[in-house]
């Protein structure tokens, strides 16, 4: 293995004004970050082009995307969402889903591949919710079914909160195994039923949270899937804002290394997207975001990574 592929965009940024809890900024100092200590080179990025209509379409309704590409959505569905609409965030949300497509692909070529965002899992075919407005990952499926005749896939939802518009999309489809292991006091209020779902309560440690998911990973990954998706959400961190849970840098990491290196010893190809984290520090969720890199380096190409502070 000597191919990574990583998707990024500089306008992966979007404005959404000053002080939103959701860390907008956090695409780019990932990035930044990666280069400056040498762990990602210039040739590693590849950037998208916004995802096409069609795929779009094979999740969401037409009647959503119309009306979110030119702005008329209702209060409601803004304030569901928790973004202001502006054509930044439209590009912004095509682009990151195209990343995860394209991640897709160059993972089933290459074995591992990452979005520098995506994981926008609390997006439903009619709608926007919790800083989602497109499932990129429900349509990265949709795309590979379509394309490359796929028949089984596994969902790895590692954010702190329930995956719903993923669980929801693919409730009846028993060959997308969705599996969300999430705090049980925390968004969203009624969550929809996945696959399987693992909630943890308030201030779950590093050691439950790994004993945990070391437990569930055979059971997952029974369906014998052709293609991972994980997100490796940087929430569950003990401080983040809408965390709740007590995880800590030096967790979150060994809990990527357990996922690469269990999708790489059954050879099953894998995507990671980066999803949540609102830590109160931003440098804290870049750290955690970076090392989700880092750990993929390290399980598939023997790196030993570098680590500079901020």
């Amino acid at each position: 293995m000597s191919i990574f592929n990583i998707f990024y965009s500089p306008l992966y940024y979007a404005e959404i004004g000053e002080g939103h809890v959701f860390p907008i900024k956090k695409f780019e100092l990932v990035r930044n970050k990666l280069l400056e200590e040498g762990n990602l080179s210039v040739s590693e990025i590849v950037e998208p082009n916004p995802a096409e209509i069609k795929d779009v379409l094979l999740v969401h309704t037409e009647d959503y995307i119309n009306r979110l590409r030119v702005g008329d959505l209702t209060a409601k569905e803004i304030r569901r969402l928790g973004l202001p609409w502006s054509e930044s965030l439209v590009r912004r949300s095509f682009l990151a889903v195209s990343g995860t497509i394209n991640a897709a692909r160059s993972a089933l070529l290459n074995g591992v591949s990452s979005n520098l965002a995506g994981g926008t899992h609390h997006a439903f075919p009619d709608r926007g919710e919790g800083f989602c407005v497109l499932n990129d990952v429900a349509i990265a499926i949709r795309v590979l079914q379509r394309d490359q005749s796929l028949a089984n896939f596994l969902v790895i939802d590692c954010d702190v909160h329930q995956g719903n518009g993923t669980a929801f999309i693919f409730r009846d489809e028993p060959k997308i195994f969705t599996f969300s292991m999430h705090g049980a006091k925390n968004y969203p209020l009624f969550k929809e039923n996945s696959s399987l779902d693992i909630e943890l309560p308030d201030k779950t440690s590093d050691t439950e949270f790994l004993e945990t998911l070391n437990e569930a990973l055979p059971r997952i990954f029974l369906n014998e899937p052709d293609i991972v998706f994980y997100l490796a959400g940087a929430d569950p961190f003990e401080k983040d804002k809408l965390g709740r849970l007590g995880l800590t840098i030096e967790g979150l990491r060994r809990r990527d290394e357990m996922v690469l290196k269990y999708a790489r010893k059954l050879e099953i190809p894998i995507v990671t997207v980066m999803s949540g984290g609102y830590a109160l520090d931003i440098r804290d969720t870049v750290e955690i975001h970076c090392n989700t890199i880092r750990a993929i380096k390290k399980v598939y190409f023997n790196s030993q990574t570098q680590n500079v502070s901020t």
